[in-house]
């Protein structure tokens, strides 16, 4: 969440008059992310977010926002879309597809313990199982096709161990994305941006799931090991927390055992969900757009959490 499209409060207030939320007090930018520009909002009725889609497009936005308001009604704590008084969801800003959604009550967790990762891990389950009868379809747009395009485009600028480490990466993913094992894995919806900055808190209990827009289909192992990679991982050194990671890890399972086929692909998961955020960070870090509030993230810390997954042993599933 940055601000690429700056709304002053003389914009919204006319826009926001569609909606069933009274009017508009206040608007203040958030700073933190590097996908959309979001907006806290005071209205008369309360709090919201409104987001001003940068990349994605009106055609792409449904799978998104209905996914929320589909998650919202099977008692999975995310933030539901407002329509407006014609019904829609999703409707133009500044030439821009924008929504408006309700705000999540306390505050993202920088430092989690073990019972902020079971908290994580419970949900997350039944996130998965809340999204199996979804109707709509959109596949992972940051999932293998995606690495496979970025790769060539970010190799110019690493340094040679840099780029051998992520050509063999890439060789490495490419053979399990066609194996039977990784075929076999359970798949839905999912988050695929679960990190803690995208997580609300209200003292140890969690109080929401949100910013769903990396979110598409993919396998579930692939969202549980994207979790563990930023909630159970040491910060300044890429190690993972055994103690976190059992929590987090056993706290899923007893929602939603984990297969056999599982078991077998998680050292790989792991790596390859470490992978998309290194090459991410790489594209936007060596490649960066215009914004206001934009804060790049440092591509070193996904490659030291790559690099630590390939050559050390990982806990098993539950």
């Amino acid at each position: 969440m940055a601000v690429f499209t700056p709304v002053s409060l003389e914009d919204l207030i006319p826009w926001a008059a569609q909606f069933p939320i009274g009017r508009v007090h206040a608007v203040k930018g958030i700073a933190s992310g590097i996908e959309n520009s979001n907006f806290f909002i005071s209205t008369d009725s309360g709090e919201y977010v409104l987001t001003i889609f940068e990349k994605l497009r009106f055609e792409q936005l449904p799978f998104y926002l209905n996914l929320m308001r589909h998650l919202a009604e099977r008692d999975v704590l995310v933030p539901a879309p407002i329509a407006s008084n014609r019904g829609e969801i999703i409707t133009p800003l500044h030439g821009k597809p924008a929504s408006i959604v309700t705000r999540l009550h306390g505050d993202w967790q920088p430092a989690p313990g073990p019972v902020h990762c079971a908290e994580v891990g419970s949900m997350l389950a039944k996130m998965h199982l809340a999204a199996k009868d979804y109707a709509l379809y959109q596949p992972n747009l940051r999932g293998l096709s995606w690495w496979n395009e970025t790769t060539p485009v970010v190799l110019p600028f690493l340094s040679a161990d840099n780029a051998a480490l992520l050509r063999a990466e890439m060789h490495f993913q490419q053979a399990f994305a066609a194996s039977d094992t990784y075929h076999a894995l359970p798949n839905g919806p999912i988050h695929a941006d679960l990190f803690r900055n995208n997580v609300m808190f209200d003292g140890e209990r969690l109080s929401g799931f949100f910013d769903f827009y990396f979110a598409g289909c993919d396998t579930w192992l692939f969202d549980v090991a994207v979790t563990v990679n930023d909630w159970c991982i040491n910060l300044a050194t890429g190690t993972t927390d055994p103690l976190r990671a059992e929590a987090l890890l056993k706290a899923y399972a007893a929602q939603r055992p984990f297969t056999s086929a599982e078991q077998h692909a998680w050292p790989a998961m792991l790596r390859g969900a470490a992978l998309r955020f290194w090459l991410s960070r790489l594209f936007d870090f060596y490649l960066p757009r215009e914004a206001e509030m934009l804060k790049p993230h440092d591509p070193t810390h996904f490659e030291r959490i790559l690099r630590h997954r390939i050559n050390h042993a990982v806990m098993a599933l539950p």
